[in-house]
C-alpha cells in the first residue's frame, strides 16, 4: 500500500477511537433517567422509522418484480406497422 492510503487508515482508526471514546464516556456518567415522554417519542420514533423503511423496501421489490425497473423497449406489434404504398389515399 501507498503511504496516502497508510494515512487514511490511521486517520479512520482514530476517528473510531474518539468515537469509541465519547460513547463510552457518555454511557457511563450518571444522570436523570427518561422522562415516560421521552420514552414514548423514542418508542414513536422508531416504530415510524420502521414502517416507512420496510415500505420502501417493498416498493422497490415490487417494482423490481413487475418489470417498472426494466429499460423501456420499442413496440414492434402489428398495430404500428406501416401501411403498404398502395394503401395510401390519392390526392385529387
Amino acid at each position: 500500500m501507498r503511504i496516502g492510503a497508510w494515512i487514511l487508515v490511521a486517520a479512520l482508526l482514530a476517528l473510531l477511537a474518539g468515537v469509541g471514546w465519547y460513547a463510552y464516556s457518555g454511557l457511563t456518567t450518571g444522570s436523570e433517567p427518561m422522562p415516560a415522554a421521552g420514552v414514548i417519542a423514542l418508542l414513536a420514533g422508531v416504530t415510524v422509522s420502521l414502517i416507512v423503511g420496510v415500505g420502501l423496501m417493498a416498493l422497490v421489490f415490487y417494482s423490481s418484480r413487475h418489470g417498472y425497473d426494466d429499460m423501456p423497449t420499442r413496440d414492434d406489434s402489428d398495430e404500428h406497422t406501416p401501411r403498404e404504398p398502395d394503401d395510401e389515399p390519392r390526392s385529387s
